[in-house]
C-alpha cells in the first residue's frame, strides 16, 4: 500500500503542487482563513482577497476585535457572509478558550463555529502535523475512483467511511502532506468537470476506475 499509493502520490506533489501563499506560511490561522474562503470560492478569486484579509487582520485577536463593517467590507465580493460572521465567533471562542491561539486537537477544533470535519482535517494535519483525515469533494471523487467505490459521496456515512479508509494509510511524518496531496490531485488532475487527466495521475496503475473503464461513472451522487 505504501508504495503503491503514498509514496507515488507525494513525490507527485512535491513536483507539482501549485504555489498558493497559504502553503508559503501554513500557520494554523492563515490555514484556516485559506479553508473558509475557498469554500464556494475559486483559488484563483480567493488569493487577492486572502493577501488582504491577511494584511488587515493579521492575528486571531484581529478578527475577534474587528467591527462588523469593516469584516463584512474585507469579504465583500467573497459571498457567503454567514463564513466570515462564524469564522468571527470562532475567533472570540478562540481568545476566551484557548489564549488566542488555535487548539491542536481535532475535537476541539470542530467544536468552533463554522468549522466542519473537512476544516477541522486540514487544520489539524496542515498546521498541527495531527494524523487525522480532509476529505473534501475533491478527495471524495479522488478516492471513489481509485477504489472504484460506487456508494453516494454526498452522504455523511460515505464521507465517514471513506475518512476511515484514508487513516489505514495516511503517513505518520506527513499527514498535512499526504492531505493536500489529495486534494491537489482532484483539484488538478482527477478533475471535477470534464475529463480528468489520467495520462498525468501518479495512480495510474492502480485506480480502480481507471483500469475497468468507470471514470465517467464514478463518484455516484
Amino acid at each position: 500500500m505504501l508504495e503503491q499509493i503514498v509514496e507515488p502520490l507525494l513525490i507527485w506533489y512535491e513536483k507539482n503542487k501549485r504555489s498558493l501563499p497559504w502553503r508559503e506560511e501554513p500557520s494554523p490561522y492563515h490555514v484556516w482563513i485559506s479553508e473558509i474562503m475557498l469554500q464556494q470560492t475559486r483559488v484563483e478569486a480567493v488569493k487577492a482577497y486572502y493577501a488582504r484579509f491577511i494584511e488587515a487582520l493579521p492575528e486571531i485577536k484581529d478578527l475577534a476585535e474587528c467591527p462588523e463593517e469593516r469584516l463584512l467590507k474585507l469579504w465583500e465580493g467573497l459571498g457567503y457572509y454567514n463564513r466570515v460572521k462564524n469564522m468571527q465567533k470562532a475567533a472570540r471562542e478562540v481568545m476566551e478558550l484557548y489564549n488566542g491561539k488555535l487548539p491542536a486537537d481535532y475535537d476541539k477544533l470542530l467544536s468552533l463555529k463554522g468549522i466542519g470535519m473537512y476544516t477541522a482535517g486540514a487544520i489539524g494535519s496542515i498546521a498541527f502535523e495531527l494524523q487525522v483525515p480532509a476529505v473534501d469533494g475533491n478527495v471524495l471523487r479522488v478516492l471513489a475512483r481509485l477504489w472504484g467505490d460506487d456508494s453516494d459521496i454526498l452522504k455523511d456515512k460515505t464521507k465517514k467511511a471513506m475518512g476511515r479508509r484514508v487513516m489505514e494509510f495516511m503517513p505518520e511524518d506527513r499527514p498535512g502532506d499526504f492531505n493536500q496531496a489529495l486534494i491537489e490531485l482532484g483539484a488538478t488532475v482527477c478533475v471535477p468537470n470534464g475529463q480528468p487527466l489520467c495520462d498525468q495521475c501518479p495512480w495510474d496503475t492502480v485506480c480502480k476506475a481507471y483500469k475497468e473503464d468507470l471514470i465517467d461513472q464514478l463518484p455516484v451522487k
